[in-house]
């Protein structure tokens, strides 16, 4: 769920000035997040969030050198990726030779709040979730994110 609404908040932001917590708050409950200005204050603290100036206030952004470094991480991973699929609460991705440590590096620095740990050798890589669930959300999102790129 949290990672779900960390997506929603990058969307929001992109798409609207928010200058406030409370305002973002509000937000995400007509998006049907149940949330409260302390729980977007720890996801702005997460995301690391700025708050910048603009010609008719502030408003929060997310870091363009998290952008260029995410988008980075992805290049890799859509570079080395070939499949992957679940084990219970493992997703086992497999990737071109001699790019698993890359692709897992990667996958590491994006973030993924699904992922509990995870453990490369040559072509392969397991990412341990905490749930089948969580397995599910992180290959769905894996495999969205290889396909747009």
């Amino acid at each position: 769920m949290k990672s779900l609404r960390h997506e929603k908040i990058i969307e929001l932001i992109g798409e609207k000035d928010i200058e406030t917590q409370e305002e973002l708050a509000r937000l995400l409950n007509g998006c049907g997040f149940q949330v409260t200005q302390a729980t977007v204050s720890r996801d702005i603290r997460e995301m690391h969030l700025e708050k910048v100036a603009t010609p008719n206030g502030f408003k929060y952004v997310y870091p363009e050198e998290r952008i260029e470094g995410y988008n980075k991480f992805l290049r890799v991973l859509t570079d080395g990726f070939t499949k992957a699929s679940l084990a219970c609460n493992i997703v086992v991705i497999k990737t071109v030779s001699g790019m698993a440590m890359a692709v897992a590096a990667a996958i590491d620095s994006m973030e993924f709040v699904e992922i509990v740990g995870s453990i490369a050798g040559d072509d392969t890589i397991m990412c341990v979730c905490a749930s089948d669930q969580d397995a599910k959300l992180l290959l769905n999102k894996i495999y969205a994110l290889v396909k747009n790129n």
